[in-house]
């Protein structure tokens, strides 16, 4: 299996958190299985992309990430160190079994159990929407705030919160997950059971369905949003549903938590009118005349989810 060597950015070498042990991470993506390896001064003494092989099966999930994991000790020294991983999914507190993945090989597997078992160490395990705003909070876009909300938009939508400097579970770990709020009862059915989950109208899918029941055609998410700007007619109002859809869900959270900022992730996230139209029509939708929450773009990127899992364990005091 092929590995891919993925250098650093040079801004993220020298953080300002001084743990006092090692840090491993790791990112569980549907194509893609990252690692990073932090040293006690939170130096990156490794950063490795592998290959996904999720049509293998669990238990080769489980052996790929348990061998990028060795390699990442290779660097310790043989000191003390955490191991973090974010996953597409939940791992139910009361069960240990995994939930709700958009990887579903990982759905009822007790994954955390697995994965002490072959490493031989714990091993914290968290929604890769919370890894993501978790590093935004700490060295990122939500850096200083107290209260943040993080919003991931890609193929498909998820969210997490962070609340004092900590990530937000809830009473069965799925606070934040506002990809499957319904909106519209009407709307298109989702894989989850409902109809009009907010992950059936502003991701990346659901903005191609939208399209495709319009004109017939289909067309990637970004091919629509162009031909949006272009005025061609149905990609423009796709669009312009896409964006009030955008904001009654995002202004109607808003209401609920009033975080401090809220930050979008994933690849719509580079979509320029989020924060100009889209804003404007979350404002119309949350319960406050004058409201100033700030939306922002990521300042992590790609980095957020691997750089989360590896902070998940808290710093020794």
């Amino acid at each position: 299996m092929n590995i891919i060597s993925v250098d650093p950015p040079p801004s993220l070498h020298s953080l300002t958190c001084m743990p006092e042990r090692y840090r491993i991470g790791i990112d569980l993506g549907g194509t893609k299985t990252e690692i990073i390896v932090l040293s006690a001064t939170d130096e990156v003494l490794l950063r490795k992309r592998s290959p996904t092989p999720k049509l293998e099966g669990y238990e080769a999930i489980c052996e790929n990430i348990c061998r990028l994991i060795e390699e990442g000790r290779a660097f310790t020294d043989g000191s003390d160190h955490t191991i973090g991983i974010g996953i597409p999914g939940i791992m139910e507190p009361r069960t240990g079994r995994v939930v709700n993945a958009n990887t579903t090989v990982l759905i009822g597997k007790p994954f955390k159990a697995d994965l002490e078992r072959m490493l031989d160490h714990t091993v914290t395990i968290e929604n890769d929407a919370n890894c993501f705003i978790l590093a935004e909070a700490r060295l990122g876009a939500a850096a200083g705030a107290q209260n943040a909300f993080g919003v991931i938009m890609g193929t498909g939508c998820g969210g997490g919160i962070v609340f004092n400097g900590e990530i937000y579970r809830g009473r069965h770990g799925i606070a934040g997950e506002w990809g499957h709020l319904s909106i519209d009862p009407a709307g298109p059915e989702c894989w989850c059971g409902n109809r009009g989950c907010v992950e059936t109208l502003i991701s990346g899918t659901g903005l191609e369905n939208q399209y495709n029941i319009r004109t017939g055609k289909k067309l990637r998410a970004p091919e629509i949003i162009e031909a949006a700007r272009k005025g061609e007619a149905g990609a423009a109002a796709a669009f312009d549903q896409f964006l009030s859809d955008f904001g009654r869900a995002l202004g109607g959270l808003i209401s609920v938590l009033d975080p401090d900022i809220v930050v979008l992730g994933g690849g719509l996230s580079n979509v320029d009118e989020l924060y100009t139209e889209g804003v404007q029509r979350m404002k119309r939708h949350a319960f406050h005349p004058d409201l100033d929450t700030p939306v922002v773009r990521n300042r992590l990127g790609d980095s957020a989810g691997v750089f989360g899992a590896a902070y998940l364990q808290p710093d020794i005091p």
